[in-house]
């Protein structure tokens, strides 16, 4: 593992951070690397989720208040650096049709907009590794495609000193990642472990009804030592996250025993990677004054790119 290098995580809404790739931002904080979360919205139109405080005064009051000192205790926890990039949450919209989006939401900025405001944060943190979700946004809800959209742009103009010349010196990021939460194995091996000890699985009625396939994974980081890290973090979110739910019923040494790892697709990358990768620094230079070199040579050509289009 190279040394102070530094990996930017793109999300969606405060709690997205520590349900995808926490784990993994640990253990690089652990190794001395540099972690920042850019949050892209407030989640301010968020659902109460956890059962125990749909009725707390103080949080219908004010929630996205709430949401924001929970992003601070989960930043504490993972000993990441995080920023808002200050745009306001969609929210999912639900219904048959499907309503309009808010008037001023995340999803309806323009994407130069949004592409200006991560490129501003690209150029200030200057990131060796971006990571976000995939062109289908990991799941449909507008805030994840549209995080998506924006930093596949940042990724690709934040080098470009033509692009923004008033956000900062230009920044190329070196490789860009894909987070993959969700896939049959993984779920598969929940489900067997829970049955194994004489459980009853919340996940068979998952794996009968399946039916998305599985992405390309490049990348596994194990990671299994820092799932206490990762599952305080998410339980920090205290209003988005059910501490009986089905996620807390796999016992975390299970968890650790059958699925040490978390998940990628490398989407961009600038830089020869090895296959079966297991760091998201692969390949970038064990020096951090060389990768700021490649970062910053302007000359760089795409090495692998295997980004596609959103199907209509």
């Amino acid at each position: 593992m190279s040394e102070r290098l530094r990996l930017m995580c793109v999300h969606a809404h405060p709690d997205d951070e520590s349900s995808k790739g926490a784990a993994t931002m640990a253990k690089y904080v652990d190794a001395g690397h540099e972690v920042l979360v850019v949050s892209c919205t407030g989640g301010e139109r968020g659902d109460i989720l956890n059962p125990r405080l749909k009725d707390d005064i103080h949080i219908l009051r004010d929630l996205a208040q709430v949401r924001r000192d929970e992003m601070a205790r989960a930043q504490e926890i993972l000993g990441v650096q995080h920023t808002w990039l200050g745009f306001v949450d969609s929210g999912l919209p639900e219904g048959d049709p499907l309503p309009p989006l808010p008037e001023g939401c995340f999803a309806l900025e323009p994407l130069e907009v949004t592409t200006e405001a991560l490129v501003r944060e690209i150029r200030r943190f200057r990131p060796h590794v971006v990571t976000t979700y995939d062109e289908n946004g990991g799941y449909p809800h507008p805030d994840h495609i549209m995080c998506h959209d924006v930093s596949v742009a940042a990724f690709e103009a934040a080098g470009d000193p033509a692009r923004f010349p008033d956000a900062g010196t230009a920044w190329q990021p070196l490789k860009l990642y894909y987070n993959q939460t969700f896939s049959r194995a993984r779920i598969e091996a929940f489900h067997e472990a829970l049955t194994a000890l004489g459980e009853e699985s919340p996940y068979a009625e998952w794996l009968e009804n399946w039916d998305r396939t599985d992405r390309v994974v490049t990348t596994r980081v194990e990671c299994s030592a820092w799932y206490d890290r990762r599952d305080a973090a998410l339980l920090a979110h205290a209003t988005q996250v059910d501490p009986d739910g089905t996620w807390f019923r796999v016992p975390r040494e299970v968890q650790a025993r059958v699925w040490p790892i978390e998940e990628y697709e490398l989407a961009a990358s600038f830089v020869e990677v090895p296959d079966d990768e297991d760091d998201l620094f692969a390949g970038l230079p064990a020096d951090v004054e060389g990768a700021d070199a490649l970062a910053t040579s302007g000359e760089l050509p795409l090495v692998h790119d295997t980004r596609t289009e959103r199907a209509a």
